[in-house]
């Protein structure tokens, strides 16, 4: 009797005892014994084939699976993330997220990508982060063309595709070169798309600046206008015009061309000249600037030169060979005060070594204080002469 009791009860535990293992497992498997941290992904949308249990991978790693998916009133999805907590601290908190699919087809799942910079801070719990894109589907693709095929006529699509099909017969030959032939331009300009994108991008200033200037533009084309009307009014004019400076051209090109040489020669002998006019064209400016001077002045009484005229006292006497005139002035150009000086002022001396200098030591013009004056007055004087200041010269 026990052992007829005892039999089934042990076949009984032995049940209970798989069927614990198969649950344990099955809980096991869907991580019913895990903790995780939870996540959630703002996204516009979450696919057509993303289901919970999804998985949560980073670098090929899962680091935790999708909870559930919650449809918001504005349209957009938040994925609640249930996340290894294990993993978090690998994550940084600006992490980028992706929901991609394996296949076209396949199911989707969630792609961290890390940033370029990633952010020092891991990622915590109940982060909430946007994400940057959604894979998409064949099933929209083809959602979309039949959107596109239901709104098409089938006869004017048939029409279409008969013109097209006529206008590409026999012109495959024609229709490869000119791809070819594109291919090769595109080559070609490639180099230059760098220049052209900073082109583009300064393209708003250069159309700005043309916009501020567009009245003054407009103003420019109608005078042209005017006087693009004007020469057709004038073409007989102008006409007549160019055949005569075609004809003075051609006189001047036989004058020119028979007188070549001397023309030649006569700009190198004047060259000296023109230098020197170059070096004194200070001193000249200034002389011709008080002559200008005269211009101003009122006429004469009667035709003539009108000269102030005085004397003055005479100065040493020329001496030979010690006023010998000389050539070896090196003062340059000078204007003396010219082209203004004050009425009835000489323009100041100017010492060079040319073999006159009137205030050299010894020409100190007519002295009244002279010993020989004395002696004229007084008769001989003995011993020294009594001035000082003309202490061995001659009285």
């Amino acid at each position: 009797m026990k052992s007829g009791v005892a039999r089934p009860l042990i076949g009984l535990a032995a049940i209970l005892v798989v069927a614990a293992i198969v649950a344990v497992a099955l809980i096991q498997f869907r991580g019913g014994f895990t903790t995780s941290v939870p996540v959630t992904i703002m996204s516009d949308r979450a696919g057509l084939v993303m289901n919970p249990d999804a998985r949560v991978k980073m670098r090929g790693v899962q680091v935790g699976t999708v909870d559930s998916i919650q449809e918001l009133p504005d349209g957009r999805a938040a994925l609640h993330l249930a996340m290894d907590p294990s993993q978090l601290h690998l994550i940084p908190s600006n992490v980028l997220v992706n929901i991609a699919s394996t296949t076209v087809f396949g199911a989707k799942f969630v792609e961290l990508v890390p940033p370029a910079n990633p952010s020092s801070q891991p990622m915590k719990a109940g982060q909430e982060i946007d994400e940057g894109h959604v894979t998409v589907e064949i099933n929209t693709v083809f959602s979309k063309l039949v959107q596109v095929l239901s709104s098409i006529q089938p006869e004017k699509l048939n029409e279409t595709l008969g013109a097209i099909a006529t206008a590409f017969n026999g012109r495959g030959e024609k229709i490869g070169q000119t791809f070819a032939d594109l291919d090769a331009y595109l080559a070609k300009i490639e180099p230059s798309l760098p220049a052209l994108s900073h082109d583009l991008e300064v393209a708003p200033d250069v159309f700005n600046a043309y916009a501020d200037v567009s009245p003054q533009l407009v103003d420019t084309v109608k005078n042209a206008t005017t006087i693009s009307q004007t020469i057709v009014d004038e073409q007989d004019n102008l006409n007549a015009f160019l055949l005569s400076a075609i004809g003075l051209a051609d006189i001047g090109n036989d004058v020119i061309g028979e007188n070549r040489q001397p023309l030649t020669d006569v700009l190198h002998l004047l060259v000296p000249t023109t230098d020197l006019t170059n070096e004194y064209h200070e001193a000249l400016n200034c002389a011709l600037g008080g002559m200008a001077d005269l211009t101003h002045q009122p006429p004469l009484p009667a035709p003539g030169i009108l000269v102030s005229v005085g004397l003055t006292l005479g100065i040493e006497r020329y001496r030979y060979p010690t006023n010998l005139p000389k050539v070896n002035a090196t003062g340059g150009p000078q204007c003396t005060g010219l082209p203004h000086l004050p009425p009835n002022t000489p323009a100041p001396w100017v010492v060079t070594d040319d073999g006159a200098n009137p205030v050299q030591y010894g020409n100190p013009g007519i002295m009244l204080n002279s010993d020989g004056l004395k002696q004229l007055l007084y008769g001989p004087i003995a011993g020294p002469p009594r001035n000082t200041a003309q202490i061995g010269m001659p009285g």
